[in-house]
């Protein structure tokens, strides 16, 4: 019984393994190096937390063989990332053009760490002016 377990469980996993494809798209070095640059740049749209090169579901699959058929084509990579962006939006991108609302994302990170180290400076140095309390009762008990 036990090895029944392992032979389905393996034969389950193994098939994990031909989800996502592995071989070199193109034999041409310069397109493979594009294809691996853009496929890393591109968010899985049902995933939504992995590239569409590391996912293995079905969109990510799709994509990946249209991103091939486009530098097939002879598309550069700005006609590519503008044709997902057509199709998917800005989401899609993991690093989105900086204009317009993009401009607050990319921007926000730098302004809240500057917030924080404001309000940090201010509070240190607020407390160091303040004079120190000593513990009445703590006197008496060491008299």
């Amino acid at each position: 019984m036990n090895r029944l377990l392992v032979i389905i469980t393996s034969s389950l996993v193994s098939w994990s393994v031909f989800a996502i494809d592995t071989g070199r798209a193109f034999d041409d070095d310069e397109l493979q190096a594009r294809y691996q640059s853009i496929i890393s740049e591109v968010r899985c749209v049902q995933c939504q937390n992995q590239t569409i090169k590391d996912s293995n579901v079905q969109i990510a699959s799709d994509l990946r063989r249209e991103i091939r058929r486009l530098i097939g084509e002879g598309k550069s990579d700005g006609e590519v990332y503008d044709f997902l962006v057509q199709r998917y939006g800005e989401f899609v991108l993991y690093r989105p053009p900086m204009r317009g609302i993009t401009l607050f994302l990319w921007l926000a990170p730098g302004a809240f760490l500057l917030v924080g180290a404001f309000i940090a400076i201010r509070v240190v140095r607020k407390r160091m002016s303040m004079p120190l309390e000593i513990d009445d009762e703590a006197d008496q008990v060491a008299n």
